[in-house]
């Protein structure tokens, strides 16, 4: 049931976002308006600076971690107090690209890229919040740090990696985040954790027609890998998942290809059985080398925890989202009809209540949020910018986010984030629970980073994606 009525500190917070409001809708629609794909969205980190610069945020670090797109900016009040994190990304997604239309049509800029995810609502809602919450602080003249975390590349070589083993987040009080989706939900709920491995094979050319046995083919090799991927899947758990592509399989039918890779992804309920699964997948790796005689790399290139939930902070955020109004227009419900009905889904429109709250639940997805979720306490819930049944990675979440669907879900995020974070930063009860359920849920566990690329090896990644070869290295990672 919801409290008789909603805190103080949301109506505070709601006040605070509608006079930023010009800024986080600007954040919102620039991003929206120039989509890039992770590692090329330096267009859209930009915007990002820009406006937290202008609301007198200092940026002290660029290309955090290592990572080309990635940030940390900063604003205190006072020499002490608490420091709170806020989570922004803005990268988009290949191929879906689409104009603020409910039905499939190109953009009007001509980007194929789009914001299939509503990153550019989710960024603007945790910047936004930060600013709002600044705001907040000088006019309550609160003590504590607000720093917001440029989090790029997301969907494909997730900045929070690179932070974390950074130790960027180790001195958080909590860190903030949202995600879009179709109705408003939190609750304590676990993604699974995952590694993303090369794997590649080198042997010996020779033409296939005239002297085939002088040759030893890479392609046999990974050919042999992936059979031996098909037959572990029915000895693994139900929980683990295993998915592959090829990324170099030869030039021509009648070379013997010298060369071959496959990109693959494990995924698990914890990082034991992901370490499990990687060690099993590199024995194979090495025994189709062995059965081909061609010679194996095996890398494991980046890795995701699994999230830790909190309970304590999921539980005031639930108390928010039921306090934070849903108010649609007719032309918005229409718009989200319309989506529905171009991709065969009910025609309902969107969400008018909230969910209940999420119960120990575990996803198949994954996210870098989990990373964070490590090293301190995460607050975390998702909040329409779309209607159900339309899902995320998909032109009709880009569509929606070019709108005022996409705005009013930017705003209201905006305003929780920012109610959760005056409270953590005034009350020394919910920070001192909030990091005491981590440390329980930890049980002595240590945060370890799974992240071995080089700027060379990222480069490779983001053209690799571009070309729209890198589709199961673009991550469902969502909390809806």
């Amino acid at each position: 049931m919801p409290r008789t009525s909603e805190r103080e500190s949301l109506k505070q917070a709601r006040t605070a976002v509608t006079s930023v409001e010009r800024v986080i809708l600007k954040i919102s629609r620039e991003v929206w308006n120039q989509p890039a794909i992770g590692l090329q969205e330096r267009e859209a980190m930009e915007v990002h600076i820009r406006e937290l610069e202008t609301a007198g945020f200092t940026i002290v670090s660029r290309h955090s971690g290592g990572h080309p797109t990635a940030f940390v900016a900063e604003w205190s009040q006072g020499s002490a107090g608490p420091k709170l994190g806020f989570l922004p990304e803005y990268d988009a997604l290949p191929g879906l690209g689409n104009a603020a239309e409910p039905l499939i049509k190109p953009a009007e800029n001509g980007r194929t890229d789009g914001h299939g995810c509503g990153h550019n609502c989710l960024g603007a809602g945790c910047t936004g919040a930060a600013i709002a919450l600044q705001a907040m602080m000088r006019q309550r003249k609160v003590v504590g740090t607000l720093r917001v975390y440029g989090c790029g590349a997301e969907e494909n070589v997730g900045a929070k990696i690179f932070l974390a083993k950074a130790g960027w987040f180790d001195d958080l009080d909590a860190a903030l985040a949202w995600h879009p989706a179709a109705v408003p939900v939190t609750g304590t709920f676990v993604t699974n954790a995952n590694h993303f491995m090369r794997v590649s094979w080198q042997g010996r050319t020779a033409h296939a027609g005239m002297d085939p046995w002088s040759g030893r083919s890479a392609l046999d090799a990974a050919e042999l890998f992936a059979h031996g991927v098909n037959l572990m899947r029915e000895h693994i758990e139900p929980t683990a998942r295993l998915h592959y592509i090829y990324e170099i399989a030869g030039v021509a039918p009648n070379v013997v290809p010298d060369e071959a890779r496959i990109w693959i992804q494990a995924r698990d309920i914890t990082t034991p059985r992901v370490n499990a699964l990687t060690d099993w997948l590199s024995e194979l790796a090495q025994g189709a080398a062995l059965g081909t005689q061609t010679k194996a790399t095996f890398q494991v290139e980046l890795g995701m925890a699994e999230f830790i939930p909190n309970e304590t902070l999921a539980e005031r955020v639930f108390e928010h989202l039921q306090h934070t109004p849903l108010a649609w227009t007719a032309e918005e419900q229409a718009f989200a009809r319309a989506c529905q009905k171009a991709i065969g889904a009910k025609e309902v429109g969107l969400a008018t209540q909230v969910a209940p709250k999420i119960k120990d639940a575990t996803l198949g997805a994954s996210t870098d949020v989990a990373d964070v979720s490590w090293n301190t306490p995460v607050a975390v819930f998702g909040w329409p910018t779309y209607p159900p049944g339309v899902n995320l990675h998909t032109w009709a979440v880009t569509a929606c986010g070019g709108t005022s669907i996409g705005d009013k879900g930017s705003l209201a995020a905006a305003a929780i984030l920012a109610a959760v974070g005056y409270e953590l930063l005034t009350e020394p009860e919910l920070r001192t629970e909030a990091n005491a359920e981590l440390k329980r849920r930890l049980d002595g566990r240590k945060y370890q980073a799974v992240q071995n690329m080089d700027l060379g090896e990222l480069e490779e990644v983001s053209t690799r994606c571009q070309k729209g070869m890198g589709d199961e290295y673009v991550s469902d990672a969502t909390v809806g």
